[in-house]
């Protein structure tokens, strides 16, 4: 047993510090997000950072913008997504001009508040060119994430009296409207979107891309803006799927139904649950990058999730102490490795249902994981089902008692 004790604390040691770059991985992922709005990156297209948007920041609006947008002096310019860049200004009574501005072809440009960083609940202002050139500007309540949904002429947001404006000039659309909050604004969740189509009287289509971003109106730059890449939301989806809705629960299927076919069913088990591991640390590092703590029940989902993936981590230390069958603590490892596994996957299955809630994903996500754990579900039950019977019959049956009893009769006491 000594050379498992040496790997399993070697294996600890890795583990661990796999373990520690998962909680403290989220801060130098923030300063590249920083970075990547600041200075460009692949999410910018190039186009932070560069010259263009220090032009198009320096550009005067008063030329093309009516009053009082073109009249407002010193206003705050930060390129925060693709194309869009944000001009705003912040009174002292709450009111607050904000111009997006962003390259436009067709469709339809918006710019949505957020109270937790989701779409659902959400109010937004959309502005768009008809196909005869007119301007259309509306305000619109975000209540799911399908377009039927998006109410029309509906919304939270107080606007002011001036009527908000939509103007084309060069390549790019100026959206421009005033607001009356309650209080100042500092970091508020901010939506971004577009699209492609133009909307149908002023319903409108299905968006292009979007993205949710963390603004801070107090500091009035770029660095203050943290990015939430759809796409990084996607793989975190797709990877906790993957590794707990599909991966592990065949590794622990393996290595209940398929003892008969030893050792194949212990190596298959090994290997698969190694590879399920990767796909959930994956998942949770994707996580810690996507972690915020002003968005409603994120902290319990990571919470959950940090949890699981420490169950996986101590299921694995177990591969490595493993004890002898014949020693006289391994029915005592066979609860512990059991248990833990079976927690771990509830728990896992659990933060993808939380997860999708969260995240506010459609029926497709809902209905493929729906479906794969249906499909896992009923295998547990079949197999479970038909390992028991075969137990039943290899119970060996008692002999029957004799018809005939014969008892043995004591010698007479002489």
């Amino acid at each position: 047993m000594a050379q498992p004790r040496f790997w399993g604390v070697k294996t600890f040691g890795i583990l661990f510090g796999l373990f520690a770059l998962t909680l403290f991985w989220r801060p130098t992922l923030q300063q590249e997000n920083n970075a990547t709005y600041a200075n460009g990156g692949e999410n910018s297209g190039g186009f932070h950072g560069s010259g263009l948007s220090e032009e198009l920041c320096e550009a005067d609006i008063s030329s093309f913008l009516p009053p009082p947008y073109g009249n407002i002096s010193n206003m705050a310019c930060s390129p925060v997504w693709n194309t869009y860049i944000l001009r705003y200004k912040q009174r002292d009574d709450n009111m607050m001009t904000i111009i997006l501005s962003a390259m436009y072809t067709s469709g339809w440009v918006g710019i949505g508040f957020s109270r937790d960083g989701m779409m659902a609940g959400s109010s937004a202002m959309v502005g768009w060119f008809t196909k005869k050139g007119k301007p259309r500007i509306k305000q619109y309540y975000l209540q799911g994430t399908k377009p039927s949904q998006v109410i029309p002429e509906s919304g939270e947001l107080p606007l002011a009296n001036i009527p908000p404006v939509v103007i084309l000039h060069g390549p790019m659309i100026y959206i421009a409207f005033q607001v009356q909050f309650q209080h100042r604004l500092q970091r508020q969740p901010i939506l971004l979107a577009f699209g492609a189509r133009t909307p149908h009287h002023i319903h409108l289509t299905h968006h292009d891309d979007k993205t949710t971003i963390l603004f801070d109106f107090s500091a009035g730059s770029a660095s203050a803006v943290l990015g939430k890449s759809s796409r990084t939301k996607r793989n975190h989806g797709i990877l906790g799927i993957f590794g707990w809705g599909l991966i592990l629960p065949v590794g622990a299927i393996i290595a209940r139904y398929l003892k008969h076919k030893d050792p194949l069913w212990y190596y298959l088990h090994a290997v698969i649950q190694l590879v399920g591991f990767v796909f959930v640390l994956a998942t949770v590092l994707l996580g810690t990058r996507l972690f915020d703590k002003s968005i409603k029940n994120v902290q319990g989902h990571r919470g959950i999730g940090i949890f699981a993936l420490v169950l996986c981590i101590l299921q694995i230390l177990a591969f490595f102490v493993r004890p002898n069958k014949e020693a006289k603590i391994r029915r005592y490892w066979n609860w512990y490795h059991h248990w833990f596994g079976r927690m771990a996957l509830f728990f896992g299955a659990l933060n993808i249902v939380l997860g999708m809630q969260i995240g506010y994903v459609g029926n497709d996500w809902k209905s493929g994981y729906g479906f794969l754990l249906g499909a896992i579900l009923i295998a547990v039950i079949v197999l479970e089902t038909l390992m028991r019977m075969k137990r039943s019959r290899q119970v060996p049956k008692s002999d029957p008692p004799s018809a005939f009893q014969m008892n043995s009769v004591s010698p007479p006491n002489m």
